[in-house]
């Protein structure tokens, strides 16, 4: 990798031209990304490469008169100081927010390096052309604002913000409340068997401790395994089954932590309160990204819970 600094004027014209094909590129990528799921902001993207087209063009026409037809290769990567952008292709599927973010980011880092570029040209007409750039690079913003306000319509936003959120349910909500529902209620019974077949605090905490963990890797495998995202637009399955084992373990651990406590009955009383608040979470995210109504959801999930917690005890006890 070479300094900035050490770049002649050549170099410096080259590496834009390469950096501006790399936007472009990166921009219609994320149009074609977003074409399906968000039209509207794949059109703005789209118009944002052409914009970059237009940069890159007027590159060409500088380079050419300066330097002739060759242009060396000088890409991002062989210059120190440029922020290295993860090609979009891996970070699919992709998030209005993330791409939005990028976007700045990328726009920002151009701007700095047109005004630095400009400020060493010693060549009037390249060291205008930079200049222009940089002043085109800061207006960007303005032109994506633009551009979303001709683009997004309140409609057109409306639709995005719902597919947006029915994408977060699909890929986060939905494998994490499996987890919270079996991590908080499939381990009730062992430990309260425990608990209660033992007398003792300590022999829950172990056994709650197993049946939590050993629950939350097999929910996270399960997930994972279960379907890859490709036909159901659930995302990947790594972060699924990540989001479920540790869900899963989350809620298994809730009612075993209190059994840390010495005092039997005391550890009992205090399990049976996290209970509670657990069940209580989880109605409360079903009525609020599921669509239960909130006492069918209430019902629900006690009625569940108070099965298993009864069977633990029935067993326990006998």
């Amino acid at each position: 990798m070479r300094n900035f600094d050490e770049l002649s004027e050549r170099e410096i014209l080259a590496l834009a031209i390469a950096n501006e094909e790399e936007d472009g590129r990166i921009y219609s990528d994320i149009a074609e990304g977003l074409r399906d799921t968000y039209p509207a902001s794949g059109k703005v993207f789209l118009e944002m490469a052409a914009q970059e087209s237009g940069h890159r063009r007027a590159l060409l026409d500088l380079y050419s008169e300066k330097f002739g037809e060759h242009i060396p290769l000088i890409r991002r990567q062989d210059v120190r100081g440029f922020i290295q952008h993860k090609p979009v292709w891996q970070i699919r599927p992709l998030g209005l927010d993330s791409v939005r973010k990028l976007a700045e980011q990328m726009e920002l880092e151009t701007m700095r390096f047109y005004r630095r570029s400009a400020a060493r040209s010693q060549d009037a007409s390249i060291r205008k052309l930079l200049g222009d750039l940089a002043e085109a690079e800061q207006e960007h913003e303005h032109t994506a604002g633009r551009l979303m306000e001709q683009n997004l319509t309140a409609s057109a936003r409306d639709e995005e913000d719902k597919a947006a959120r029915r994408d977060f349910v699909l890929r986060v909500i939905q494998p994490g409340l499996a987890g919270l529902m079996d991590g908080s209620v499939s381990t009730l019974a062992p430990v309260f068997a425990a608990a209660f077949a033992t007398g003792r605090s300590w022999d829950a905490f172990v056994v709650g401790l197993a049946a939590s963990i050993g629950a939350g890797i097999s929910m996270g495998f399960a997930e994972a395994l279960s379907d890859n995202g490709s036909l159901t637009g659930r995302g990947a399955p790594l972060v699924r089954g990540t989001i479920c084992g540790l869900m899963t373990t989350l809620g298994g651990i809730g009612h075993t932590l209190p059994f840390l406590i010495s005092d039997f009955w005391t550890a009992m009383a205090v399990a049976i309160s996290v209970v509670i608040v657990e069940l209580s979470v989880i109605s409360w995210i079903r009525w609020k990204y599921m669509d239960t109504p909130p006492l069918a959801a209430t019902m629900q999930v006690a009625f569940g819970g108070a099965l298993v917690f009864a069977t633990g005890i029935v067993i326990g006890s006998s």
